[in-house]
């Protein structure tokens, strides 16, 4: 880092506070002209960006939420990947310095960046204003190289995971305990979803296994929807949702019917995580209409309709490949997935609505057919 950002605090101490933020701990995050001290000429830590929508909350105090001490791998690995040094926060990036980017994802904080405080604030300290050759290297660290005929290429910390982290090896267990260790989750949801998930493997490797003895092909690991869309004929629905609105998901039937053997519709996929939702209301938090892509670091515009529900994002509990990471994206939905909830229903549940009529029976009978 460029030596006129002098306000380095003391190695020492970052040093003895690594590893010691666990879930529920109250932390404040340094001021910017510390955080500029840990930095790189890519406004970088260990390759991890910190990036110009984090400024905001140098100064605030915040719990922790989960340790990042592992994540999945957004641009397609099957893995799970090891990150050092690192926690969420209950904040999310606004995608104000990635040009509007609408993914709102959870941001990592490395553990040099904050310091434990005993609690919340009473009011919020006076920050300096941020060093102007400190806000223009962040600026500029939000780019990498154009990319061939000059189209432009963002840099984010989830385009970075990769750099950031390493492989975590399929056999080692040793992040699982970490898990429980460090308070990411609970030891009855541990155990349940740890069996749930051995059970799920061993059986479905007997399956095969038995299948390959008897001379029949394999199954496939995701059987295709009994009533998959026609090719190229995935139904449309166009309610036009903003936020604030509420509206119910679907049952997991009439989902199947919008989608096709890849369980997908128009390129958007169901995850078997969603169908926990299915026939609850929930209210829309927005509609997605750019996406840095993870792998290219390029600017998706989409063309079809993608909406985010309010509190609806991944726990990772129903895949084996991403079983208890801590990233919590959101859940992307299509309005065919989707019915509007009149405001008057709402208020008169109190808020929220029950699950319609027959939902946990379709849903049950869902799974026993083959829904993720």
């Amino acid at each position: 880092m460029a030596e006129k950002f002098l306000c380095q605090p003391n190695q020492a101490s970052i040093a003895q506070e690594r590893d010691k933020f666990l879930p529920g701990d109250w932390v404040e995050v340094r001021p910017f002209a510390e955080v500029l001290a840990t930095l790189d000429e890519q406004a970088s830590l260990d390759a991890m960006p910190f990036m110009p929508e984090m400024v905001q909350y140098c100064g605030q105090r915040f719990r922790v939420s989960k340790s990042a001490h592992k994540t999945c791998d957004p641009t397609g690995g099957s893995e799970l990947r090891r990150l050092n040094d690192a926690v969420h926060l209950e904040t999310r990036c606004d995608g104000s310095g990635h040009d509007g980017c609408d993914a709102h994802c959870l941001l990592f904080w490395k553990t040099a960046w904050l310091k434990p405080v005993d609690g919340p604030a009473g009011t919020a300290g006076t920050q300096p204003a941020p060093d102007l050759d400190g806000l223009a290297l962040l600026q500029r660290a939000t780019l990498a190289p154009a990319a061939e005929g000059g189209e432009i290429r963002y840099r984010c910390q989830v385009t970075q995971i990769v750099a950031a982290t390493e492989a975590i090896s399929n056999t080692n267990l040793r992040h699982y305990f970490e898990d429980m260790s460090r308070r990411n989750v609970p030891v009855g949801t541990f155990i349940r979803h740890m069996a749930e998930t051995i059970w799920k493997r061993g059986n479905g490797k007997l399956a095969r296994l038995l299948r390959a003895r008897n001379g029949a092909a394999p199954e496939p690991v995701r059987p295709p929807p009994a009533r998959a869309a026609a090719p190229g004929a995935a139904p449309v629905a166009t309610l036009g949702l903003q936020p604030g609105e509420w509206v119910r998901v679907r049952s997991a039937e009439d989902i199947k019917a919008t989608l096709n053997r890849n369980w997908k519709n128009r390129g958007l996929v169901f995850d078997r995580e969603m169908l926990r939702y299915c026939g609850k209301t929930y209210r829309v938090l927005g509609r997605v209409n750019r996406l840095i892509d993870e792998k290219s670091g390029r600017m998706i515009r989409l063309v079809n309709d993608c909406i985010i529900l309010e509190g609806l994002k991944c726990a990772g509990l129903d895949n084996y490949s991403r079983l208890f990471c801590p990233r919590a994206p959101y859940f992307y939905w299509r309005e065919a997935w989707l019915e509007r909830v009149a405001g008057q229903e709402v208020q008169a549940a109190g808020g929220a609505v029950k699950p319609a009529a027959g939902t946990i029976v379709r849903r049950v009978k869902a799974v026993v057919r083959g829904v993720p």
